[in-house]
């Protein structure tokens, strides 16, 4: 394993030569993952709870060494299902159990507390996460569970103070960019550039992860194009809000009508630059690949060897 620097993005992003026996590549981590603790499993009759014992040995299998696991503590703050009595309580006690499951590998899981930033106590509970050795790291939001508007501007005046508490602790955000599918709420090039003008500056120093290309698995809605052009074309203008934006591949090949679609995502890998994406599977429960399915899968698409190694061997800041 060989490592190297550079101080091209992010301030120094690092990337380590990795490769199988065989000489095929291999995903040094995962930067979307879950755990299912019994109480959301509870929530979702269509999951197996999914301990760190469990994910640990799904990591092995596909030669990855490390995984960004992001609690589901937002989900009981999700408006569209039915109310969760002392849902507070509820956020609290799942970002605790992801801490507790975490810490059994700390060499090979880091942990992302959850929330929905819309929620009164939202900031109190990015403190509190701020607090954990295990959660410290960074900070996972889901707009389309937490159904956030990003053109309400009460919504985006919530947003920003949740971006700033976590800059200020210096944490690491994952968000699910994508509205909410199931209330069919508006979402593409408006939403995006709302984003990046009204909320990213908010946590100037910190990395921004956009999960899923900005979608939410797959890449058939092109609205989800529409969005993902967006941050292209800021990208292409240097424009100083993306220097901390990275974008995670989690659930995008290997879902729907992925297949028609792979030159396209290619063609948006390559113009957002390969040194900005981040291998994903999300969590492996339901109908979800494992990590390695998901890696069979992102190797289908029509990128160069070296292109996959790059991807392959990124480590984002924050798994340092």
């Amino acid at each position: 394993m060989v490592a190297r620097c550079t101080g091209a993005l992010l301030g120094m992003l690092c990337v380590v030569a990795l490769a199988s026996p065989q000489g095929e590549p291999h995903s040094y981590a995962d930067y979307h993952q879950h755990l299912f603790s019994p109480e959301i499993a509870r929530r979702s009759p269509s999951l197996q709870p999914i301990a760190a014992a469990d994910l640990v040995p799904l990591l092995d299998a596909a030669g990855i060494e490390r995984a960004a696991v992001l609690s589901l503590g937002y989900q009981f703050g999700n408006p569209n299902r039915p109310p969760v009595e002392d849902e507070y309580e509820h956020v609290k006690a799942e970002n605790d159990w992801t801490s507790r499951e975490v810490a059994r590998y700390p060499q090979r899981l880091v942990g992302f507390c959850g929330v929905n930033p819309l929620r009164d106590y939202a900031r109190e509970e990015i403190d509190r996460c701020a607090k954990d050795p295990q959660l410290r790291t960074g900070l996972k939001m889901h707009f389309g569970n937490s159904d956030v508007d990003l053109l309400n501007p009460q919504h985006v005046k919530a947003l920003q103070g949740v971006f700033r508490t976590a800059n200020a602790h210096r944490m690491a955000i994952v968000v699910h960019l994508r509205s909410t599918i199931s209330q069919k709420r508006p979402y593409g090039a408006s939403q995006a550039r709302a984003f990046l003008t009204d909320v990213l500056p908010s946590a100037p120093d910190v990395p921004i992860q956009i999960a899923h290309l900005a979608g939410a698995g797959g890449y058939d809605d092109p609205l989800v194009d529409e969005a993902l052009a967006v941050f292209v074309d800021a990208i292409a203008a240097n424009d100083a809000r993306m220097a901390k934006v990275l974008f995670d591949v989690s659930g995008v090949a290997g879902l729907g009508q992925w297949k028609t679609k792979t030159d396209l995502i290619a063609k948006r890998i390559r113009e957002l630059g390969v040194e900005r994406v981040l291998y994903g599977s999300d969590g492996a429960g339901g109908r979800n690949p494992t990590p390695g399915q998901a890696w069979a899968a992102f190797l289908e698409l029509p990128l160069t060897r070296a292109e996959v190694q790059t991807i392959a061997s990124n480590i984002a800041p924050y798994m340092r």
